[in-house]
Protein backbone atom coordinates (compact mmCIF):
# COMPACT_ATOMS: atom_id res chain seq x y z
CA UNK A 1 0.00 0.00 0.00
CA UNK A 2 1.27 3.49 -0.84
CA UNK A 3 2.51 5.69 1.98
CA UNK A 4 1.33 9.11 0.83
CA UNK A 5 3.39 10.83 3.54
CA UNK A 6 6.67 9.77 1.95
CA UNK A 7 8.21 12.43 -0.34
CA UNK A 8 8.67 9.85 -3.10
CA UNK A 9 6.70 6.68 -3.67
CA UNK A 10 8.16 5.03 -6.73
CA UNK A 11 11.48 5.00 -8.56
CA UNK A 12 9.97 6.85 -11.52
CA UNK A 13 6.91 9.06 -11.25
CA UNK A 14 5.41 12.22 -12.65
CA UNK A 15 4.30 14.46 -9.79
CA UNK A 16 1.77 17.21 -10.32
CA UNK A 17 1.89 19.86 -7.60
CA UNK A 18 -1.26 21.90 -7.91
CA UNK A 19 -4.14 23.58 -6.13
CA UNK A 20 -7.76 23.32 -7.29
CA UNK A 21 -8.20 27.06 -6.70
CA UNK A 22 -5.15 28.04 -8.78
CA UNK A 23 -6.36 29.42 -12.10
CA UNK A 24 -3.31 28.31 -14.09
CA UNK A 25 -3.84 24.82 -12.65
CA UNK A 26 -7.30 24.92 -14.22
CA UNK A 27 -5.73 26.08 -17.47
CA UNK A 28 -3.22 23.23 -17.60
CA UNK A 29 -5.65 20.51 -16.47
CA UNK A 30 -6.53 19.02 -19.91
CA UNK A 31 -2.85 18.81 -20.85
CA UNK A 32 -2.02 17.10 -17.55
CA UNK A 33 -4.71 14.48 -18.07
CA UNK A 34 -3.30 13.90 -21.53
CA UNK A 35 0.22 13.59 -20.08
CA UNK A 36 -0.95 11.11 -17.44
CA UNK A 37 -2.75 9.00 -20.04
CA UNK A 38 0.18 9.09 -22.46
CA UNK A 39 2.49 7.57 -19.85
CA UNK A 40 -0.10 5.44 -18.05
CA UNK A 41 1.63 2.15 -18.95
CA UNK A 42 5.13 3.45 -18.33
CA UNK A 43 5.30 6.05 -15.57
CA UNK A 44 3.25 6.47 -12.38
CA UNK A 45 1.40 9.76 -11.96
CA UNK A 46 0.31 11.37 -8.73
CA UNK A 47 -0.89 14.64 -7.27
CA UNK A 48 0.61 16.56 -4.37
CA UNK A 49 -1.67 19.39 -3.27
CA UNK A 50 0.04 22.77 -3.21
CA UNK A 51 -1.68 25.06 -0.75
CA UNK A 52 -1.87 28.29 -2.73
CA UNK A 53 -3.72 30.32 -0.09
CA UNK A 54 -4.32 28.12 2.97
CA UNK A 55 -6.52 30.02 5.37
CA UNK A 56 -7.18 32.77 2.85
CA UNK A 57 -8.20 35.96 4.70
CA UNK A 58 -7.23 38.27 1.81
CA UNK A 59 -9.53 41.31 1.67
CA UNK A 60 -12.45 40.63 -0.67
CA UNK A 61 -12.51 44.06 -2.24
CA UNK A 62 -12.56 45.61 -5.71
CA UNK A 63 -8.79 45.40 -6.04
CA UNK A 64 -8.73 41.68 -5.21
CA UNK A 65 -11.56 41.01 -7.66
CA UNK A 66 -9.80 43.02 -10.37
CA UNK A 67 -6.56 41.06 -9.95
CA UNK A 68 -8.33 37.70 -9.97
CA UNK A 69 -10.46 38.55 -12.98
CA UNK A 70 -7.39 39.66 -14.91
CA UNK A 71 -5.64 36.35 -14.14
CA UNK A 72 -8.70 34.36 -15.14
CA UNK A 73 -9.03 36.22 -18.43
CA UNK A 74 -5.35 35.53 -19.16
CA UNK A 75 -5.80 31.82 -18.44
CA UNK A 76 -8.90 31.70 -20.63
CA UNK A 77 -7.08 33.44 -23.47
CA UNK A 78 -4.09 31.08 -23.37
CA UNK A 79 -5.78 27.78 -22.54
CA UNK A 80 -9.38 28.20 -23.79
CA UNK A 81 -10.59 26.81 -20.48
CA UNK A 82 -14.05 28.23 -19.59
CA UNK A 83 -14.65 30.65 -16.72
CA UNK A 84 -17.71 32.09 -15.07
CA UNK A 85 -17.49 35.39 -13.24
CA UNK A 86 -20.48 35.29 -10.88
CA UNK A 87 -18.07 34.85 -7.97
CA UNK A 88 -17.21 38.53 -8.24
CA UNK A 89 -20.82 39.47 -7.50
CA UNK A 90 -20.49 38.06 -3.98
CA UNK A 91 -20.22 40.64 -1.24
CA UNK A 92 -18.03 38.34 0.84
CA UNK A 93 -15.75 35.45 -0.04
CA UNK A 94 -12.71 33.96 1.68
CA UNK A 95 -10.26 32.68 -0.95
CA UNK A 96 -9.14 29.82 1.30
CA UNK A 97 -7.68 27.01 -0.81
CA UNK A 98 -7.09 24.52 2.02
CA UNK A 99 -10.57 22.91 1.92
CA UNK A 100 -10.37 22.20 -1.83
CA UNK A 101 -6.93 20.65 -1.40
CA UNK A 102 -8.17 18.63 1.57
CA UNK A 103 -11.09 17.36 -0.51
CA UNK A 104 -8.67 15.89 -3.05
CA UNK A 105 -6.87 13.99 -0.31
CA UNK A 106 -10.15 12.91 1.32
CA UNK A 107 -11.34 11.46 -2.00
CA UNK A 108 -8.19 9.49 -2.83
CA UNK A 109 -9.27 6.22 -1.31
CA UNK A 110 -12.58 6.46 -3.17
CA UNK A 111 -11.53 7.63 -6.63
CA UNK A 112 -8.11 5.92 -6.92
CA UNK A 113 -6.97 6.30 -10.57
CA UNK A 114 -9.56 9.06 -11.16
CA UNK A 115 -7.98 11.46 -8.70
CA UNK A 116 -7.09 13.89 -11.47
CA UNK A 117 -10.69 13.87 -12.69
CA UNK A 118 -11.93 14.57 -9.16
CA UNK A 119 -9.45 17.46 -8.91
CA UNK A 120 -10.69 18.71 -12.27
CA UNK A 121 -14.33 18.49 -11.14
CA UNK A 122 -13.60 20.75 -8.16
CA UNK A 123 -11.95 23.25 -10.49
CA UNK A 124 -14.86 23.24 -12.92
CA UNK A 125 -17.45 23.79 -10.20
CA UNK A 126 -15.43 26.67 -8.79
CA UNK A 127 -14.20 28.38 -11.94
CA UNK A 128 -17.19 27.83 -14.21
CA UNK A 129 -20.09 27.61 -11.74
CA UNK A 130 -18.67 30.06 -9.16
CA UNK A 131 -19.48 27.77 -6.23
CA UNK A 132 -17.56 27.81 -2.92
CA UNK A 133 -15.26 24.79 -2.23
CA UNK A 134 -15.09 25.73 1.46
CA UNK A 135 -18.71 24.67 1.90
CA UNK A 136 -19.21 20.95 2.47
CA UNK A 137 -22.34 20.82 0.31
CA UNK A 138 -20.20 21.91 -2.65
CA UNK A 139 -19.03 18.29 -2.85
CA UNK A 140 -22.43 16.57 -2.97
CA UNK A 141 -22.77 16.65 -6.77
CA UNK A 142 -19.09 15.77 -7.25
CA UNK A 143 -19.43 12.75 -4.97
CA UNK A 144 -22.50 11.71 -6.98
CA UNK A 145 -20.47 12.07 -10.17
CA UNK A 146 -17.85 9.63 -8.86
CA UNK A 147 -20.28 7.30 -7.05
CA UNK A 148 -18.85 8.24 -3.65
CA UNK A 149 -21.03 7.98 -0.57
CA UNK A 150 -21.23 11.60 0.52
CA UNK A 151 -21.38 10.88 4.25
CA UNK A 152 -18.29 8.67 4.00
CA UNK A 153 -16.53 11.49 2.16
CA UNK A 154 -17.68 14.04 4.73
CA UNK A 155 -16.23 11.98 7.58
CA UNK A 156 -12.84 11.85 5.89
CA UNK A 157 -12.95 15.50 4.80
CA UNK A 158 -13.66 16.67 8.35
CA UNK A 159 -11.24 14.28 10.08
CA UNK A 160 -8.09 15.45 11.84
CA UNK A 161 -6.15 12.76 9.97
CA UNK A 162 -6.95 14.27 6.56
CA UNK A 163 -6.35 17.81 7.80
CA UNK A 164 -2.92 16.73 9.01
CA UNK A 165 -2.13 14.94 5.74
CA UNK A 166 -3.08 18.06 3.81
CA UNK A 167 -0.62 20.20 5.77
CA UNK A 168 2.06 17.55 5.28
CA UNK A 169 1.64 17.75 1.52
CA UNK A 170 1.89 21.53 1.65
CA UNK A 171 5.16 21.14 3.54
CA UNK A 172 6.53 18.46 1.20
CA UNK A 173 6.18 20.54 -1.95
CA UNK A 174 7.71 23.54 -0.23
CA UNK A 175 10.67 21.39 0.75
CA UNK A 176 11.08 20.61 -2.95
CA UNK A 177 11.38 24.34 -3.61
CA UNK A 178 7.99 24.71 -5.29
CA UNK A 179 6.93 28.33 -4.92
CA UNK A 180 4.22 28.64 -7.58
CA UNK A 181 1.57 26.45 -9.17
CA UNK A 182 1.17 24.46 -11.26
CA UNK A 183 4.47 22.65 -10.99
CA UNK A 184 5.08 19.34 -12.74
CA UNK A 185 8.05 17.25 -11.66
CA UNK A 186 9.68 14.06 -12.80
CA UNK A 187 11.17 11.93 -10.04
CA UNK A 188 13.55 9.35 -11.49
CA UNK A 189 16.46 7.47 -9.91
CA UNK A 190 16.49 9.78 -6.86
CA UNK A 191 16.59 12.92 -9.01
CA UNK A 192 13.88 15.55 -9.26
CA UNK A 193 13.55 17.18 -12.66
CA UNK A 194 11.29 20.13 -13.51
CA UNK A 195 8.78 19.39 -16.28
CA UNK A 196 6.73 22.57 -16.00
CA UNK A 197 6.60 25.69 -13.87
CA UNK A 198 3.37 27.45 -14.64
CA UNK A 199 1.27 26.86 -17.73
CA UNK A 200 2.58 24.39 -20.32
CA UNK A 201 1.25 22.29 -23.17
CA UNK A 202 1.12 18.51 -23.39
CA UNK A 203 3.80 18.43 -26.09
CA UNK A 204 6.20 20.63 -24.12
CA UNK A 205 5.74 18.54 -20.98
CA UNK A 206 6.14 15.28 -22.90
CA UNK A 207 9.39 16.51 -24.44
CA UNK A 208 10.72 17.49 -21.03
CA UNK A 209 9.79 14.11 -19.56
CA UNK A 210 11.69 12.36 -22.34
CA UNK A 211 14.73 14.60 -21.83
CA UNK A 212 14.51 14.09 -18.07
CA UNK A 213 14.47 10.32 -18.37
CA UNK A 214 17.70 10.47 -20.37
CA UNK A 215 19.33 13.28 -18.39
CA UNK A 216 19.10 11.64 -14.98
CA UNK A 217 20.12 8.12 -15.99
Amino acid sequence: MENRNEPFIQKTEIIYVGDPMCSWCWGISPSLIQLRDHYSKKIAYRIVVGGLRPGGDDPWNDEMKKVLKHHWEEVNKRSNQPFGYDLFDRETFNYDTEPACRAVIAARSFVKHQEMEFFDAIQRKFYVESQNPSEILFYVSICDQFNINFEAFRLRFESEEIKKETIEEFNINRQWGVTAYPAVLLHHNDHLYSIARGFSTFEDMKNRVEKGLVQVE
